[in-house]
Order: structure tokens, then C-alpha cells, then sequence
């Protein structure tokens, strides 16, 4: 699991099929103090998470795609909870 900080999104016209209909996120991990490391990752976001907000994420693709209840999904990261206080 991965606490991350929401930096942006990805869109594209072109993509698998199984990405159809689904947001893709940039993530920002953080270090244990809570302070970006510059360290990002692209994430399915699956809770609604926006812009600024702290996440959690899940970064291994068997875990991912039990989440999303497929075994062939091309997918290693997803947000599985927004995080409302860190410290």
C-alpha cells in the first residue's frame, strides 16, 4: 500500500478497452512525513478521489484486479480509499 497525493489526471483517445469509462490518476507518493517525494505513479481511481487530496493505493496487480473482479485486467495500481487526516 502506497499514501499518495492526487497531482493530476490522465486522458487518452486511444486505450485497452478495459480502461473505458474509468479515471486515471496521477499520484504523488509521500514520504513518512507526509511531504511529496516526487515519485509518481498512474492509478484507476475507484473511490471518486479529486485533485489535492491524500489517497491510498494499492500498487500490485493481482490485489488490483481482485478489486476490480477481473483476472485478465491490464492493471497494477488503483486508489482504494481517501485518507482524511495524515500526521
Amino acid at each position: 500500500m502506497i499514501i499518495g497525493k492526487v497531482c493530476g489526471s490522465i486522458y487518452s483517445t486511444i486505450n485497452h478497452p478495459f480502461y473505458d469509462g474509468k479515471r486515471l490518476l496521477i499520484i504523488d507518493r509521500l514520504s513518512g512525513d507526509g511531504k511529496p517525494t516526487g515519485q509518481y505513479l498512474i492509478a484507476i481511481d475507484s473511490v471518486g478521489a479529486g485533485a489535492d487530496e491524500t489517497v491510498l493505493v494499492v500498487d500490485e496487480g493481482n490485489s488490483a484486479r481482485q478489486i476490480v473482479g477481473s483476472k485478465t485486467a491490464p492493471l497494477r495500481s488503483i486508489v482504494v480509499g481517501v485518507i482524511d487526516d495524515f500526521g
